[in-house]
């Protein structure tokens, strides 16, 4: 009975904080866009006027018009084109480095936050010591010491970098959970630790991991830009945004802003959008 009452009340209580959301004027507008975004990733291919790499000699660097709604770069491309289809690669990108970085970050933090001792202490320490390092220096190492970039080792880094702060965020919130009495009672069941920490914990902790990953969703879609902006991010000839902007901000000079000014707004617009949603699910999840 004491199950199934308290299995109700947290089906309540979920059904209270989504009524909250979808009232939530923040979230509406981030998922909008967000949802625009992820569309263009999935159906970029449908959505886009002319290939990414179609070239026209007879419209190069041409302004916004109704044949090109973004106008066209140095190469005669297509900007809307390319700036839809190169969605996808930053989305996925971001998504699968943050969705790794939660999920060790995550899995770290459980483990040190139930156990303490010794071996959260030397667990906090190396990995401040991780977070200390910027995110472009670990990047600039990486690609050094591999001799490329790619998308497996730019995921790789920034799920690496994420960790950290995933993982204290997580202990911070097991530290106390571990006092309550669900736990004490796991423990007096003898339930193995496994089991204490993915089926009883971590359902609790749940909110805080949710609200952690979507706001490390909003620094990864700029991480990801950035070093491919600097040509330590993604293969040479990507259609992302960062290599946009990073091919054409210096025809900004010349009065030919359209090139660099669309995608920059991309990378904005999804920053902003998880931002508003974080900030939604933060004050939903503290009600």
């Amino acid at each position: 009975m004491n199950d199934e009452k308290a299995k109700l009340a947290k089906q309540t209580v979920f059904s209270e904080r989504l009524a909250v959301l979808r009232k939530n004027k923040a979230f509406i507008v981030g998922t909008s866009i967000l949802v625009f975004w992820v569309l263009s990733a999935i159906f970029g291919k449908l959505i886009a006027r002319y290939d990414q790499d179609f070239m026209d000699y007879d419209a190069i660097n041409s302004p916004p018009s109704l044949k090109y709604w973004f106008g066209t770069d140095s190469n005669g491309r297509d900007v809307f084109s390319r700036v839809v289809i190169g969605s996808r690669v930053i989305i996925v990108i971001s998504f699968l480095a943050t969705l790794l970085g939660a999920f060790v970050g995550a899995s770290l933090g459980l483990i040190a936050g139930y156990l303490k001792g010794k071996f959260d202490m030397v667990l906090m320490r190396i990995l401040e010591a991780i977070s200390a390092i910027p995110v472009i220096i670990i990047a600039l190492l990486a690609v050094a010491a591999i001799g490329r970039s790619s998308s497996i080792i730019t995921i790789l880094i920034i799920g690496f970098i994420f960790t950290p702060n995933v993982a204290r965020t997580v202990r911070a919130a097991v530290l106390g959970e571990s006092e309550l009495e669900y736990v004490a009672a796991a423990r007096l069941r003898t339930e193995k630790t496994a089991h204490i920490l993915f089926r009883e914990v971590l359902p609790n902790v749940l909110p805080t991991l949710i609200v952690e990953f979507t706001v490390r969703l909003g620094y990864a879609i700029f991480a990801v830009a950035t070093l491919s902006f600097l040509g330590a991010g993604l293969e040479a000839g990507s259609p992302d945004w960062g290599t946009q902007v990073a091919d054409t901000w210096s025809l900004i000079f010349t009065n030919i802003w359209w090139p660099t000014l669309f995608p920059s707004l991309a990378i904005a617009s999804v920053a902003v959008s998880i931002n508003l949603i974080s900030d939604a699910l933060l004050e939903v999840f503290e009600l």
